[in-house]
């Protein structure tokens, strides 16, 4: 299969077979529930994802939240609040049943707050599903959010923040996408603040779940050792069971809007002092939106500059200089804004130098774009990478999950590959030009040279 495949809101059924002859099938339920699977031949294990759209971005600051129009605002931080609290107890299970349930099982379970989706997830043997199913979805469904768990789960949270505080990296990119992003919605942390999580009330988180946990908000996906009918008809069973009524028709939420917006820096350059022995420098600019067409040649453009060991920033900084141990590059793209960083831990006197470097490297590249070898390399490191990835469900479940809530569109590895095949030195450098173009923000985490950075900064 070449050729992605169109995830139409209004289609009831489709199925297709995937590289490797897995099945793809996808219902969209009159509910507007949307279930999608992929059996894979050979597997022994299920991983089952329940998934919402509705992330970190979806939140109202409190200073938005009086001008009447929202009843019970999501504080900062309410979205990864309520993740936590949807594992600890319904009218029929206790936190500690749900545990025990996949515990007892050897099963794996948890749950990631993105800025733009929910997901629950768990990893099981094809014979545990049906358990599975009927946790998760009763989890989904009728969490009680308890006034005590609510309270014990709010100290956890802020020593999950206190423990993210600790760690310099955490620190540095939640300042990047402060910079990078402004005052965007996605520039904001996925875990709110102490003083947001302080204030938060269960009131409002209550009604964060009621509007956002919905049958045509929710999307199951499932890739393994499975039978699609049998799945989709656990899952109308125990969603019934919980209350839900989908004999009441309605239309899957819209996906979010995918044309690209203007994006109003933040702070430039931000130093924040730690008492550490590294200096964890991070800069970069305003990226691409996950669905422009660009996509993959930003990936081998990553790739190239600071994907992997023989990457153009690995050498040039670690190899040839020794200035530093983890140097890389990265890029993330959401539905209407992006950012592309790169990163560098080094000791305090050498952090100068190295923003220097991180900065000239990138600014190189779109000069001079790359060559053919480069691009053959990168091109074989994606193409093995992938394949590799896809021997696991867990990656399977999370492409169908993104696929249907992000993009709308299924993108196979043949696919994947022919998109591949089609990027050239030409467009790597366009690329490259035009997001080395963009307003630099710049983020130290340690103890360096502000006035070096601010020099370095306004240089560049």
């Amino acid at each position: 299969m070449n050729n992605p495949i169109a995830f139409p809101l209004d289609q009831p059924e489709l199925q297709f077979i995937a590289s490797g002859d897995a099945l793809v099938r996808r219902s969209v339920l009159p509910s507007g529930v949307r279930i999608l699977t992929e059996r894979v031949p050979g597997a022994r294990s299920v991983t089952l994802g329940y998934w919402v759209a509705v992330g970190s971005r979806d939140e109202i600051p409190a200073e938005e939240a009086h001008d009447g129009q929202w009843a019970h605002p999501a504080s900062l931080g309410s979205t990864h609040f309520l993740e936590h609290l949807l594992f600890k107890g319904t009218p029929t299970r206790t936190a500690l049943d749900i545990a025990i349930a996949f515990d007892s099982v050897g099963g794996e379970h948890n749950a990631a707050t993105a800025k733009e989706y929910t997901c629950y997830y768990a990893k099981i043997r094809d014979s545990d599903l049906p358990m599975a199913i009927d946790v998760m979805s009763d989890m989904l469904t009728s969490s009680l959010i308890d006034p005590d768990e609510f309270e014990t789960e709010r100290d956890v949270i802020l020593e999950e923040l206190a423990m993210a505080e600790d760690d310099p990296s955490d620190v540095a990119q939640e300042r990047f996408f402060e910079g990078v992003l402004g005052g965007h919605p996605l520039g904001r942390p996925i875990g709110g603040s102490p003083e947001t999580i302080r204030a938060a009330t269960r009131e409002a988180v209550v009604a964060h779940y009621r509007a956002n946990y919905r049958p045509n908000d929710l999307v199951i996906t499932a890739a393994g050792s499975l039978d699609h009918d049998q799945l989709v008809a656990q899952v109308q069973r125990t969603l019934e069971a919980a209350g839900w009524d989908l004999s009441v028709e309605a239309t899957p939420v819209a996906r979010r809007p995918r044309t690209p917006v203007l994006i109003t820096q933040g702070k430039a350059l931000q130093v924040i002092e730690r008492p550490i022995e590294q200096a964890n420098i991070m800069l970069g600019v305003p990226g691409i939106v996950a669905t422009d067409e660009r996509r993959v040649v930003q990936t081998v453009m990553n790739a190239i500059l600071g994907g992997g060991m023989s990457s153009r920033l690995f050498q040039e900084i670690r190899e040839k200089r020794g200035l530093a141990y983890s140097v890389f590059s990265f890029a993330s793209s959401y539905s209407d804004a992006g950012a592309f960083g790169l990163f560098a831990g080094t000791s305090p006197k050498k952090a100068p130098e190295v923003a220097e470097l991180l900065l000239s490297e990138f600014h190189k590249f779109a000069e001079h774009g790359v060559t053919e070898d480069e691009l053959s390399r990168a091109k074989g490191q994606l193409a093995g990478g992938s394949a590799l990835a896809l021997e696991d469900t867990d990656t399977r479940m999370s492409r169908l999950g993104k696929s249907e809530i992000s993009s709308g569109e299924f993108i196979d590895y043949d696919a994947a590959l022919a998109l591949l095949a089609e990027v050239t030195p030409e467009r790597i450098q366009d690329l490259a030009k035009e997001l080395a173009a963009g307003k630099v923000s710049l983020v130290s985490v340690g103890q360096a040279d502000e006035a070096a950075l601010s020099r370095i900064l306004s240089e560049g």
